[in-house]
């Protein structure tokens, strides 16, 4: 962390259906003089927000209007239908597009899956939220396509949900203001990535402390053959060359 850093606080914007945590946890591990903020926001939402400065950094639900911003696509989600507890379609483990030809489903206004033709028939309405959507399923008024973390966040009793095998999925994704690329978002872009603590991303990493340099003990010459070469003898005082 940089002198610069120090009193900063890291604000984190996320749409419905992430959870952040893990990211969180690995943050305040790494960076405790960095507090970080989150802020919930809907997915129609999240783009403005990060354009007009209110996060440095969100996970959104792809497609987004990526004008201004940089994007790292993280995981893809299975799409489910949502569905009452005694619809027929509770009685399968998965099913198709074709399984609800007869079937009205919601098309929320904040529904981030891009359908090249929608399945079903067109409801009466469309809600503006998906958390509407469901209270309208709940009620025995249609169905309802939408990433399964969406499905697990707006759980109830009443309603169960099953994987769509052929729908189109939605993917979560990274993403910050192209221009406001600090110090901090790459932290943190590193933490989502699953670097190490010790890894390189771009910093000049500290210079480890210098070690004393160990000198090591003269070994004796050794002659031609290899043995080690015999010490001379010394010369006695009585001794004269002949």
């Amino acid at each position: 962390m940089t002198d610069g850093e120090t009193g900063r606080v890291f604000r984190l914007a996320y749409v419905p259906g992430v959870t952040p945590a893990k990211w969180v946890n690995v943050w305040t591990e790494r960076m405790p003089g960095v507090p970080i903020t989150l802020v919930a926001v809907s997915a129609a939402e999240v783009v403005g927000l990060l354009r007009d400065g209110g996060a440095d950094a969100g996970f959104v639900r792809l497609p987004v209007d990526r004008d201004g911003l940089s994007v790292i696509p993280l995981y893809v989600e299975t799409t489910v239908v949502v569905v009452p507890k005694d619809h027929a379609v509770a009685a399968a483990d998965e099913v198709t597009t074709t399984d609800l030809t007869d079937d009205e489903v919601f098309h929320p206004l904040d529904d981030t899956i891009e359908w090249a033709v929608r399945p079903g028939l067109p409801a009466f309405t469309r809600p503006a939220t998906t958390a509407g959507a469901v209270e309208l399923v709940a009620a025995g008024a249609g169905l309802l396509l939408v990433p399964q973390s969406l499905a697990r966040l707006h759980h109830r009793r009443d309603l169960t949900y099953r994987p769509m095998l052929d729908a189109p999925q939605s993917q979560v994704a990274l993403a910050w203001p192209t221009d406001a690329t600090t110090d901090l978002v790459e932290d943190f872009i590193g933490i989502v990535r699953g670097r190490t603590v010790n890894s390189s991303r771009g910093r000049t990493p500290a210079s480890p402390a210098e070690k004393p340099v160990r000198r090591q003990a003269q070994k004796p010459a050794q002659n031609g053959s290899g043995r080690r070469a015999a010490p001379a003898r010394r010369r006695g005082k009585g001794f004269r060359p002949r």
